[in-house]
């Protein structure tokens, strides 16, 4: 077993690495926007608590790291802290401390006095850049490495399963899903995962025929080498592609970042399908994770690419293949979350700015109070509740035994 040292190093290290600079990326698609419009900013943090290191530039802005690498911030010249939005009162003696301080037309350098049209585009830039970090680093290895194409060729089917009923067999090949082509067996296993209880229409290829069948996914629990124990839609398919069928395909750059903003369209399409068929009540809440599952998670995709192949080179590789395309998945999550209509969120403040739009005034402050007072409990409560999915889904009195022994 792993002493601490080793766990820590496997664990803890990647994560933070991985979540350090995809925090940066977002704040830097803030900052940039921000600074294109003119808006004066006091400070760009990384990471809260204590500083460990912190430089004033000559624009008047500090650059702040935090010894607590789990966030970060830009702070606009104004801004009573990270998620301030004035009400009119505000602004006027806003306003007026500005003028006073700095001179008439002062003002137009403060975020908060800025049209809401590009306060709204400073705001939504921090989840785009997190989405366009997701298609670079998806573009960059479809380009370098390319991709393995596995077509969906069936290898086994379990005796009594919804495959068995719907009438699979093997060598079948699945060249369609739900009316959508595939050139992937994951794309098959991503849509089965999330259609516990609905019909799923298969498009098959036998014998140079084309076979229409449906199998209905039923919810079983497994134990995810990488997430742990979930519970997914399963249809008792086994898929294996034959000799002849693999293909290695690299892309040219134009292809590359269609296929990157493909990948990038699917994992939101793949996190909507599952908000929605949870709301609904089709889907169980055991796929949330916290830190501590995505910790495990970077853990496990780090010893699995230091495993893949011991030589220093292959395992550096490996390791930067792994790490990056890893990035470029939670990023989308990042942004994802970040566009919710949570206040304290980007969403929050986009839905503050379109109410501000209509009605050609802010919100008023109370409201404003309250509603970042909820939404900090509900932030708060799905924190609760994907930390205890990962204490549920992961061993994790072994993991914390391995950090002590």
């Amino acid at each position: 077993m792993l002493g601490a040292l080793g766990q820590i190093l496997i664990y803890i290290v990647p994560f933070l690495l991985v979540l350090t600079f995809i925090v940066t990326i977002h704040e830097l698609g803030h900052f940039l926007v921000a600074r294109a419009f003119g808006v004066k900013v006091d400070r760009f943090a990384i990471g809260f608590g204590k500083a460990i290191f912190s430089r004033t530039d000559r624009h008047g802005i500090e650059w702040r790291l935090g010894w607590m690498p789990l966030g970060g911030y830009v702070k606009f010249s104004g801004d009573l802290d990270a998620s301030s939005v004035p009400d009119q009162a505000g602004l006027a003696e806003l306003r007026q401390r500005v003028i006073a301080e700095s001179g008439p037309g002062a003002e137009r350098d403060y975020f908060h006095f800025k049209p809401v049209w590009q306060r709204a585009l400073i705001v939504v830039a921090g989840p785009a850049a997190n989405f366009l970090l997701a298609i670079t680093i998806f573009a960059i290895v479809f380009m370098s490495v390319g991709a393995q194409l596995r077509p969906a060729r069936v290898a086994q089917v379990q005796a009594g399963s919804p495959a068995a009923a719907a009438g699979f067999q093997v060598g079948d090949l699945i060249t369609g899903v739900n009316g959508k082509a595939i050139k992937d067996g994951g794309e098959v296993t991503r849509t089965v995962m999330l259609s516990t209880g609905d019909p799923v229409r298969f498009t098959v290829e036998r014998a140079q025929q084309v076979v229409e069948l449906t199998a209905v996914p039923e919810r079983r629990e497994e134990n995810d080498p990488i997430a742990g124990r979930v519970k997914v839609g399963r249809i008792g398919l086994g898929l294996a592609p034959a000799p002849g069928d693999l293909r290695h395909v690299r892309y040219g750059p134009v292809d590359a970042v269609v296929e990157g903003v493909r990948q990038t369209r699917d994992v939101v399409g793949s996190t909507l399908t599952y908000l929605g068929r949870l709301a609904t009540g089709r889907e169980s809440g055991d796929q949330f994770s916290g830190p501590l599952g995505i910790a495990k998670a970077t853990g496990s995709l780090t010893t699995a690419a230091v495993e893949a192949n011991p030589a220093p080179e292959a395992i550096a590789i490996n390791l930067l293949l792994t790490l990056t395309t890893f990035a470029a998945i939670l990023s989308i999550g990042i942004g994802f979350l970040n566009l919710l209509p949570i206040p304290v969120l980007d969403g929050g403040h986009l839905l503050f700015y379109g109410y501000e739009a209509i009605v050609r005034r802010p919100v008023a402050a109370r409201y404003q109070e309250m509603g970042y007072r909820a939404g900090l409990a509900l932030l708060a409560g799905f924190m609760l509740f994907a930390t205890w999915n990962d204490l549920q889904k992961l061993n994790i009195f072994q993991f914390l035994g391995g950090l002590v022994s």
